[in-house]
């Protein structure tokens, strides 16, 4: 795409308009389609350095309000919903009328638990718990990168101040991640909040509770309330540093797996581009915001989505035009991908497992792209954004 009025006639364009192209179409006898897909081939990005590693990051045992042992719900992850990884996050007020985690040797048990169940390289335990957090955040969930975490006691239990939240987010052996962001019981308010207050990532899909993408947003209607303030675009189109995960919020030892009809039934997954199966890995990658959510259905989701070879989650700044790029593998036919730029739907690209394309136009200082990809079944998955400014 060399042309020198390209810029003023178009916004995007796909590799078939390179020259290379062009000239291969017009070299009459010369020409052949194996050119064409060769060419073609060869403007892809290199395979991906990392692996693709899904997991359950938000449940509960009967230490606090849910139904199965700790022994149970990570065996259920790990031989049942065959999760790579997997986070207990019982409540850190131990569940109405019952101890809390702190009291009658819950915390030791769960962090016990989560050493006994680490399996590096095949199932990997995350050390977490949920904390009530008003009024930032009613629910927080706080995910460690070691296994011997103590729990964030604050001022006062079930509320958070602005210099605790803020402390907590400054450290590097933790992740709070909210959910239930845009409804009314455990809401959050993107507009309100200062920009030091914005967690690092968002859970923007749980089962039968919420979708925190946008306001209005049918899915959201289908499974609960919708606040405005609370939604993940809420939050980016302030300019927040913002990815996202998907979780099933379990209560009854069903995490990962799929329990009846979309959306009800539906887990909320995890993915993460990641080095290996190992806590740290997986953490780190979480950090890094290199991962994905999905609703999760017989098998697995895989998208790669980078740009100009840049991973999701990543804030990068480019000297050429920014080459978009994703590569999907799911367990139903993909019906659209809609690239979102900037927060409105850019590009909606049906039945294409795998396309690349040129934006030419910058709208912003930095300009923030993400994936939503529908199946054909109905179940969704979204992408940690990539933040591209251009030099």
């Amino acid at each position: 795409m060399k042309h020198s009025e390209r810029k003023l006639a178009k916004n995007f364009d796909m590799p078939g308009r390179a020259a290379a192209f062009t000239d291969i179409v017009y070299s009459g006898e010369n020409g052949s389609w194996e050119k064409i897909r060769d060419d073609q081939k060869n403007r892809l990005p290199d395979p991906p350095q990392y692996r693709v590693y899904v997991g359950e990051l938000h449940g509960h045992s009967n230490l606090s309000d849910g139904g199965p042992s700790i022994d149970e719900y990570f065996t259920g992850l790990r031989d049942t919903a065959k999760m790579d990884f997997g986070a207990l996050s019982d409540h850190d007020h131990g569940g109405v009328g019952k101890p809390e985690l702190w009291n009658a040797g819950k915390w030791d048990l769960t962090r016990q638990k989560v050493r006994e169940y680490y399996e590096p390289g095949k199932f990997t335990t995350i050390l977490a718990y949920e904390r009530d957090s008003y009024p930032y955040y009613n629910n927080l969930v706080v995910y460690y990168r070691s296994d011997d975490g103590e729990l964030l006691r604050g001022v006062r239990d079930g509320e958070i101040t602005r210099e605790e939240l803020h402390r907590w987010l400054a450290r590097e052996d933790l992740i709070l991640v909210p959910h239930d962001t845009n409804i009314l019981s455990s809401g959050a308010d993107f507009l309100a909040m200062d920009m030091e207050d914005m967690v690092p990532l968002i859970q923007v899909y749980g089962r039968a509770s919420s979708c925190a993408e946008y306001m209005g947003d049918p899915l959201a209607q289908m499974l609960g309330d919708d606040c405005e303030g609370g939604h993940w675009q809420d939050a980016l189109k302030r300019g927040a540093r913002m990815g996202c995960i998907a979780c099933s919020d379990d209560h009854s030892n069903t995490g990962g797996r799929l329990t009846g009809e979309f959306p009800y039934g539906c887990p909320g997954i995890t993915g993460v581009w990641a080095e290996e199966n190992t806590r740290e890995a997986i953490f780190d990658a979480l950090k890094a915001r290199r991962c994905y959510g999905y609703m999760g259905g017989i098998g697995r989701v895989v998208v790669d989505f980078r740009v100009s070879g840049h991973y999701m989650g990543e804030e990068i700044t480019v000297t050429d035009d920014p080459a978009l790029y994703y590569r999907i593998e799911a367990d139903a036919p993909v019906e659209t991908v809609t690239v979102v730029k900037n927060c409105r739907d850019y590009l909606i690209l049906r039945r294409k497992n795998e396309q690349l394309f040129y934006d030419y136009r910058q709208e912003q200082e930095t300009d923030c792209y993400y994936l939503r990809i529908r199946l054909k079944d109905g179940r969704l998955a979204w992408t940690s954004p990539v933040w591209v400014r251009r030099a």
